[in-house]
């Protein structure tokens, strides 16, 4: 399930760190928190669709390595990338 080309390009602009970038931990969390969003809808609907549940624990462990990994680089933005994105209750 891929997000829309113009809701990416939004959350990007949203978590950038300056304006050229695409890459970093922050701006990678939030694209694969709203992917892992999208799939959960779907998986509400289409119970029985392991290809795309294998998919959502893909991303749900490349989306837990990168908040360890930005959590032992910066803690900071670590914390307000929690808050922001309502993750961790």
């Amino acid at each position: 399930m891929a997000i829309l080309k113009e809701k990416k390009q939004a959350i990007i602009k949203d978590f950038q760190i300056n304006d050229k970038d695409t890459g970093s931990a922050q701006v990678q969390i939030a694209v694969l928190t709203e992917e892992i969003n999208q799939l959960n809808e779907h998986l509400a609907v289409h119970t029985h669709d392991f290809h795309s549940k294998r998919g959502l624990f893909q991303k749900i462990g490349l989306r837990k390595r990168l908040l360890s990994y930005l959590k032992k680089s910066d803690l900071d933005a670590y914390t307000a990338l929690i808050k922001k994105l309502n993750l961790r209750g």
